[in-house]
């Protein structure tokens, strides 16, 4: 498997000073997306509540922060040879847009029963997409495959340190438009927005708790966090289609033992629930899993009376041909 030739890193494998490296190789690339607040959810729970709406930023998700800050930091080398890299969607989209961008070729290993909104959009940015049975063969195993085949640097989606310091840059924004906080929500799938938001946390508002939020039906990384053990789930079932990843990361695992506070698992119900109040008390489109965090705070899993809390919103590419099958 190709690798992307970085020097070996101590641990910790990402510190804060990488976030704000990253922020810095964005910096008028990456969208600064809005923080959107709600009388009526704030009288709901009973605290100061800020959405960071990535669903806004480019390619309609924050994987783009990741994997543009990975993109950059490849050798012309590499760039020339280009890039491989596996996804459900979003972050292939990412892949596919930065490549563009940077002006790298790139080749996206994707299920074939990933949205179509998602598999219409990464060939749209100009990517070649493989894609594969889940029931036959894994992503990992079909992308190690192709990236030694065809020599191409291997573009992980969460479990890499440029990707992790790109996805911290989210919550960077989130502290410098409203200042410290109490709370801050973070959906989970593989780790890497989780590990990188709660990397800022501990440098921009110490004092902060940071906690992930996952389906019960996807929940390795909760079972990781409570028995400090690392848990796998091969292809859960959810809505959440972001977050079926089997496990955290080799990376992102200790990182978010290290800096996270705790971990809490959502209903499917709660989730949608959480997604079309979104929709239509705050008119933003989420998708499922950029409703998780959301979905933790609607349903009472976390305690935010009288507390200031940011809740990420990871994302908004939403198949609306599969969403109106599950309206109400």
């Amino acid at each position: 498997m190709a690798d992307l030739g970085h020097a070996a890193r101590t641990d910790p494998p990402v510190v804060y000073a990488d976030v704000e490296a990253a922020a810095a190789r964005l910096d008028g690339v990456s969208n600064r997306t809005p923080v959107l607040t709600s009388r009526f959810v704030d009288e709901r729970v009973g605290g100061r509540v800020f959405f960071k709406c990535e669903n806004f930023q480019r390619a309609g998700a924050f994987k783009f922060r990741g994997a543009y800050n990975a993109l950059s930091r490849l050798s012309n080398e590499q760039r020339e040879r280009g890039v491989l890299a596996y996804s459900s969607g979003n972050h292939a989209q990412a892949v596919a847009l930065a490549g563009r961008l940077l002006r790298v070729s790139t080749t996206i290993v994707m299920p074939g029963d990933a949205p179509e909104v998602k598999l219409a959009a990464t060939r749209g940015y100009g990517a070649e997409v493989v894609e594969y049975d889940r029931t036959e063969t894994t992503r990992e195993e079909l992308g190690a495959r192709i990236s030694q085949e065809r020599d191409l640097s291997l573009i992980p989606p969460y479990d890499h340190p440029d990707i992790i310091a790109g996805q911290g840059t989210t919550a960077r924004e989130l502290f410098e438009e409203v200042g410290q906080l109490d709370l801050l929500l973070v959906c989970c799938g593989g780790g890497g927005l989780l590990s990188g938001c709660a990397i800022a946390v501990r440098t921009l508002s110490p004092g902060c708790r940071i906690v992930g939020v996952e389906p019960e039906r996807a929940n390795d990384a909760t079972r990781s966090f409570r028995t400090k053990k690392l848990h796998t789930i091969d292809n859960p079932d959810t809505i959440a289609d972001g977050v079926r990843t089997p496990s955290l990361g080799r990376l992102t695992f200790p990182l978010v033992l290290r800096h996270v506070d705790e971990m809490v698992t959502v209903a499917e119900d709660a989730i949608l629930h959480a997604m079309f109040l979104l929709w239509e008390r705050m008119k933003v489109v989420v998708e499922p899993t950029g409703a998780l965090a959301a979905a933790a705070l609607f349903e009472g899993a976390i305690e935010a009376s009288g507390a200031r809390v940011g809740v990420i919103v990871s994302g908004g590419n939403v198949d609306l041909k599969r969403i109106g099958a599950l309206l109400p």
